[in-house]
């Protein structure tokens, strides 16, 4: 399927309704066979259901299409060629996906690497290594762009390619100092994809609806550390929702940022030291090919009297636990503060702490000899440190 530029609009249209989330979208298609013929249908439709259901007009779905095209991104269609396949398969797929960047790196083998934004600095090295050796084996590398385990995964695979999915509008980045990583991300041919409209601010709600696509997009999930309430286990959760592949690294047991992912092995998931255990569970899945999507079907038979649920405030009517960590909280600009956030009960060497915290090796030495002081850290052979309670 290939939509032509009359279609492309009436897509956006439609799916821009408030009320009309991807399965929605999905009924009104089939019963009518097409975006044109929904948009007609919908006064007639809505009004029987006791509800107003209002689409963009033409002139603000181009002046949306030409707001991202001057970003350089394209609308790519749910059964169109350029679309990611593995995607393609969740039955909550964007009907249209804004992508800046190669698309083709989308149907590409993938991974989602995901994690805490408050991580510890021994689980930064952890998700670098962890995503480098993914990516040499020829996995895409996908991940949120949040701050902590996220942003160390894109970066660690920038070469080998990466792929950022937004919570907000392409023109609206969270958190708003990763710009310079989502253009690194395009320079180095990787893509950025959203599904919400040019201009949106990203909300509570959005992030779920964002992680259903890391997931989407990936064979498998990675989460590397996660507290009982992260948003990382809402990815997983849609992981399993959409049969893929649950990985997880364990932690200590007295570290908060690792209770998520104890749970999830706990629970069933595949536990990861290293990339040869996803890859392990992964390559078969690469050569058979085990996601190949089939496109929409524009069946108007079998679904002609299928009923409508008006499903755009959560991710297709399913309502979910919104993690406090969503939103980023402030960096700690105090030096003692921005160590104590990086240290865990896992040991981890001066010269790793220092670069993950951004500090000269001096500054971290005489912040750690504090630190001992006050009884706050352990030392360990090789010069490592952990935190103490």
């Amino acid at each position: 399927m290939q939509l032509n530029e009359a279609q492309r609009l009436d897509w956006l249209r439609l799916i821009r309704a408030e009320g009309i989330g991807p399965r929605t979208f999905r009924t009104l298609i089939n019963r009518y066979g097409g975006a044109g013929a929904a948009l007609e249908a919908l006064p007639t439709l809505t009004n029987r259901a006791g509800r107003r259901v209002v689409p963009l007009t033409r002139a603000e779905a181009q002046a949306e299409l030409a707001a991202a095209a001057r970003l350089g991104v394209r609308f790519v269609a749910l059964g169109e060629a350029a679309y990611p396949k593995l995607l393609q398969a969740a039955d909550s797929a964007p009907p249209l996906l804004a992508v800046r960047g190669d698309p083709a790196v989308l149907n590409r083998p993938a991974v989602a690497i995901v994690g805490s934004r408050n991580a510890s600095a021994a689980g930064l090295n952890l998700t670098e290594r962890l995503s480098r050796d993914l990516g040499e084996a020829g996995l895409v590398v996908v991940s949120g762009l949040a701050r902590g385990i996220d942003a160390r995964a894109h970066k660690a695979t920038l070469l080998s390619g990466t792929v950022a999915v937004l919570a907000g509008g392409h023109d609206r980045i969270y958190p708003s100092n990763h710009g310079a990583l989502v253009e690194a991300i395009l320079e180095a041919g990787g893509a950025v994809v959203a599904e919400m409209p040019m201009g949106w601010e990203p909300r509570g709600r959005d992030f779920p609806r964002r992680n259903r696509i890391i997931s989407g997009l990936s064979l498998g999930t990675v989460v590397v550390e996660a507290a009982r309430r992260s948003g990382s286990l809402i990815t997983a959760r849609f992981a399993l929702e959409q049969g893929r592949e649950v990985f997880a690294v364990p932690g200590s047991p007295l570290d908060p940022r690792a209770e998520g992912t104890n749970d999830l092995i706990r629970q069933g998931a595949t536990l990861v030291a290293e990339a040869a255990h996803v890859l392990e569970a992964l390559v078969p899945l690469v050569e058979r090919d085990a996601f190949g999507a089939e496109p929409l079907a524009l069946d108007r038979t079998d679904l002609a009297e299928a009923p409508i649920f008006w499903d755009e405030l959560d991710v297709d009517g399913i309502v979910l636990p919104m993690p406090a960590e969503d939103f980023s909280p402030p960096e700690a600009t105090d030096d003692r503060a921005r160590l104590v956030a990086l240290l865990s009960p896992t040991p981890i060497g001066t010269d790793d702490l220092a670069r993950a915290a951004g500090l000269s090796v001096r500054v971290v030495q005489t912040t750690l000899l504090e630190l001992e002081l006050d009884g706050r850290i352990e030392r360990h052979g090789s010069g490592a440190v952990s935190l103490v309670g």
